[in-house]
């Protein structure tokens, strides 16, 4: 896909952009039907916003968009080369069918994008810039895994995860361009067809979901295109931050969750309406105002990291710094809403019990003392 000048043709990434879109717009509406019929659907609960029964397998359109675009447009040569990622991408995406359809144990999930980064790491794609092989396995695999979960805890609101995936991968496409990276802009330009066009049906209000076989697998997709960035012309200690950046959003949201469930004492996998998204609609925004809000922090994080890409090592740090302390007083901010109904506690749980008390003598004793008490009132109530 170069040209003889040394400069990607963007005809041939055109196509593979259409193709994608166009793919996923005409195979969306089958994967609904599909979807219907095996009843592999997403019921309501306490925990989501949907009051109705929605279709998942949205992402199994995207997936096939991707593939087929990347198989019929896709230079041979590198589509070969990027075999590995489409091969842990194939393994996300077949581990969220079987999880959208009959449900995964959380340590299943996490074996299988651990297997999925090991692939990518031993077929060469991985990081390279801590000059280590055991530090660089650690990274690259931490790097898929916490990128997939981030993006698969993103998938709470119509047309989130989608249009946050569709973002990073237009900042990713530009990245590779302009650095002349054949191997990464052909991805990124894939994924944002097959986002844009699956977008069409999932933005409010939903028509179906992409369900874990999207998320699972665009999240991977989007750690490896990471990854597979290079930047000979600047320093390893600046340019690692150019594909946190891009993703920052979905990064900023995991860690957001998980550090108030800490605090709350609230377990990290129990789900709620405690995420990014919630707390903008909790502060007076609609929901689709929310995502839109969202979309755009995507997008000047993106810019960020296009300034990042070209900086010094001091600018890139100052701009680094900036957006550090601006998601600093993010979490701050944030964690000042009410959540106290935010995490609905399956039956029989223990009651939360917050850090600052687990912290303490007391509050350890009290702890103690909240689940003694909260099992012996789930054994006195009528039919137990």
């Amino acid at each position: 896909m170069l040209n003889p000048q040394g400069a990607i043709n963007i005809g041939p990434l055109l196509l593979i952009f259409m193709l994608a879109l166009l793919f996923s717009v005409v195979v969306t509406p089958m994967a609904r039907r599909v979807a219907h019929r095996y009843s592999v659907m997403d019921a309501p609960s306490e925990r989501k916003i949907h009051a109705n029964p929605v279709p998942l397998l949205g992402g199994a359109a995207i997936y096939l968009a991707v593939m087929v675009s990347l198989a019929l447009f896709g230079h041979i040569e590198y589509v070969q080369q990027t075999a590995s990622i489409l091969l842990g991408a194939t393994l996300m995406s077949t581990l969220g069918v079987w999880d959208d359809k009959w449900g995964l144990r959380p340590i299943g999930k996490l074996l299988g994008q651990v297997t999925a980064a090991s692939i990518l790491y031993f077929s060469g794609v991985r990081v390279e810039f801590l000059h280590n092989e055991a530090l660089n396995f650690a990274l690259t695999v931490l790097w898929v895994v916490v990128i997939t979960n981030a993006l698969n805890l993103m998938d709470n609101m119509d047309g989130l995860a989608g249009g946050v995936a569709a973002v990073a991968s237009v900042f990713f496409f530009l990245i590779a361009t302009l650095t002349n990276q054949a191997l990464v802009a052909p991805l990124a330009a894939v994924l944002v067809g097959a986002c844009a066009g699956f977008l069409y049906y999932n933005f409010s209000p939903a028509y179906i979901f992409m369900g874990d076989t999207g998320s699972l697998f665009l999240g991977f997709m989007l750690a490896a295109v990471g990854i597979k960035l290079r930047f000979p012309a600047n320093f390893d200690i600046v340019t690692w931050m150019v594909p946190v950046l891009v993703l920052g959003v979905p990064l900023f949201d995991t860690t957001l969750v998980t550090l108030s469930r800490i605090r709350r004492g609230i377990p990290i996998s129990r789900g709620g309406k405690d995420h990014l998204s919630h707390r903008l609609v909790a502060l007076g925004f609609t929901r689709r105002e929310a995502v839109l809000i969202l979309f755009l922090m995507q997008g000047a994080l993106g810019i960020a990291a296009l300034v990042v890409m070209q900086a010094d090592v001091f600018e890139g740090y100052v701009v680094g710094a900036v957006v550090l302390l601006a998601a600093l007083y993010g979490l701050y901010r944030l964690e000042q809403i009410d959540l106290t109904h935010t995490n609905p506690a399956p039956v029989g749980a223990p009651l939360p019990v917050p850090l600052s008390r687990r912290l303490s003598r007391a509050g350890r004793g009290a702890a103690t003392g909240d689940v003694e008490a909260a099992s012996h009132q789930e054994q006195s109530r009528p039919g137990r």
